[in-house]
């Protein structure tokens, strides 16, 4: 068998759908092999990622790699493609690690356990498929199919109001979906050739106000699951209600699936219209960032509190895909995968606690720390984490997020400033509210009640590895940023060339340089 040519990125799809399928027939009452059989599937399939990366992709090549078509259905043009490049691949890489993670904090669930695990592994494969799809038709497919474990997942293991939020999730998501489908149709039938593979359609010449209008529709879809406020409500119904494993699933990947779309889509496909959107997405981003950061010190829910500091960390997303330049453009890459990491471990830790305290009231808590002095110390290295601390990957992205935007020279001297103060005031904020959520669970006097009716039992050894797990990427990148950067940049410098040239100012500023560059006297001759 040749290696080269074996459907990689296919088998890394199916195999975890295809092997949750034997769930049901495995002989377990209490749960505990079908837990093995699924940790075991989840590894398998995060080496079969690792795997295919090191030895059939090259980081140089900015194009689609490991790529795969077969017709599936002819008479509607919907054939199964897939491949992936330096916007995929990343995300690909975080949805097999964090997954598997999740699979292990999913260890405690005991009703039916079955179940919970086949709707896990279903996903696993949906949210890969959701990034490595080539075909419009086939995104929406697998975008929509991986709404359906979330839903489930929410509604049967959720806590007290777990109806009311697996509702608000589908009812948003999948009204949201409904723009996918509509401009992903208008696209294929535009023009003389009927096709809905994405590389094709990139190369469609759409007028500038058709653009603009899918440009529209596709915003509104993936201003849902980034989320984009005022479309971002569902969220923190969805994480107050959530277990432990389906918060990192939530905060690890789904939020990242509509970042990854609004740049595959609307930036990479539809460049005319991302130049006029690109000052809405900032000031958007904006908001996001200062809303959510104030909202969230408000919070007195800790599920609550940190849903709304991934809105607000997501802003910084947003704020570097219209910046215009190769910084700012692999910032935003880097804060995904970096609040993928971040927002993971935060969550898990949060449903750590709650197995404990029973409760989620910052008003119940206080001066814990002494009883679950590991829990403490993850806790609080996460959230320096989550607030930019030099050496973690955080920092790293939002500095990259700043630099990038201040020195782009797409917009005003007065707007960048406006956008960067606000900016800063955002990530202020931030050591604000987490510091005050770290003081208010484990500092100050103990809460008697608390104390006397609960066991305060510390961090058990399966909790403290899936943490390290975390940790060592996040501290890995904070330090060496190229670890993560070098696998995408050759197709963000792409990507942004071809944005800048949307642009007739800043692709006018090109030509000029290129000219000089060309008559300056070359040294030596």
């Amino acid at each position: 068998m040749n290696i080269a040519n074996f459907p990689w990125l296919t088998t890394i799809i199916l195999f975890p759908i295809a092997a949750s399928l034997l769930l049901p027939v495995i002989p377990d009452k209490e749960g505990k092999t079908v837990r093995w059989y699924s940790l075991i599937v989840g590894l398998i399939d995060f080496a079969l990622i690792v795997y295919a990366f090191y030895t059939g992709y090259d980081f140089s090549n900015p194009d689609l790699q490991l790529v795969e078509s077969y017709p599936w259905v002819p008479q509607l043009g919907l054939n199964w493609s897939v491949g992936a490049d330096g916007l995929s691949m990343p995300l690909i890489i975080l949805t097999g690690f964090i997954t598997t993670l999740a699979i292990l904090a999913a260890w405690p669930v005991t009703f039916k356990p079955k179940l919970f695990y086949f709707l896990i592994l279903a996903m696993y494969g949906g949210q890969i498929a959701v990034f490595a799809v080539q075909d419009m038709l086939l995104f929406f497919l697998v975008w929509e199919l991986e709404l359906v474990p979330i839903y489930f997942l929410l509604s049967i293991w959720g806590g007290k109001r777990r109806q009311y939020a697996a509702t608000k999730f589908i009812l948003y998501t999948a009204g949201g979906s409904l723009f996918i489908l509509l401009s992903a149709l208008t696209m294929g039938f535009y023009g003389d050739t009927v096709t809905f593979d994405m590389r094709s359609l990139a190369l469609k010449d759409f007028a500038l106000n058709f653009q603009l209008a899918l440009y529209a529709g596709f915003l509104i879809a993936y201003a849902v699951k980034l989320p984009i406020i005022p479309l971002h409500t569902w969220l923190p119904d969805a994480h107050g209600e959530a277990t432990a494993p389906v918060h990192m699933l939530l905060a690890g990947i789904l939020l990242k699936m509509g970042g990854y779309a609004l740049v595959r889509m609307n930036a990479q496909m539809l460049p005319d219209a991302h130049a006029y959107f690109a000052p809405v997405l900032v000031v958007l981003g904006v908001v996001n960032i200062i809303y959510a950061a104030l909202t969230s010190f408000a919070q007195r829910n800790l599920k609550r509190k940190i849903a709304y500091s991934s809105i607000s960390h997501m802003g910084f997303v947003m704020i570097g895909f219209a910046s215009f330049t190769d910084l700012g453009l692999s910032g935003a890459v880097l804060q995904m995968v970096s609040h993928g990491l971040i927002g993971a471990s935060l969550f898990f830790l949060v449903g750590a606690t709650y197995d404990r305290t029973h409760t989620l009231m910052l008003d119940e808590m206080g001066g814990v720390a002494k009883r679950m002095p590991k829990i403490f110390a993850m806790f609080t290295t996460c959230s320096m984490a989550s607030l930019a601390l030099p050496g973690m990957s955080g920092f790293v992205a939002e500095l990259m997020v700043f630099v990038g935007f201040a020195t782009s020279d797409a917009y005003s001297s007065t707007f960048k400033v406006i956008v960067v103060f606000l900016m800063a005031v955002g990530v202020i904020l931030t050591p604000i509210y987490l510091l005050s959520m770290l003081r208010e669970i484990f500092y100050g006097k103990e809460n008697e009640e608390l104390v006397s009716h609960q066991a305060l039992i510390d961090a058990e050894p399966r909790e403290v590895f899936i943490i390290a797990c975390l940790l060592i990427p996040i501290i890995g990148i904070g330090f060496y940023p190229k670890l993560l950067t070098q696998m995408y940049d050759a197709t963000t410098v792409q990507l942004t060339a071809r944005l800048r040239d949307s642009v007739p100012t800043l692709a006018q500023k090109q030509e000029e340089t290129l000219k000089v560059s060309l008559s300056a006297p070359q040294i030596g001759n």
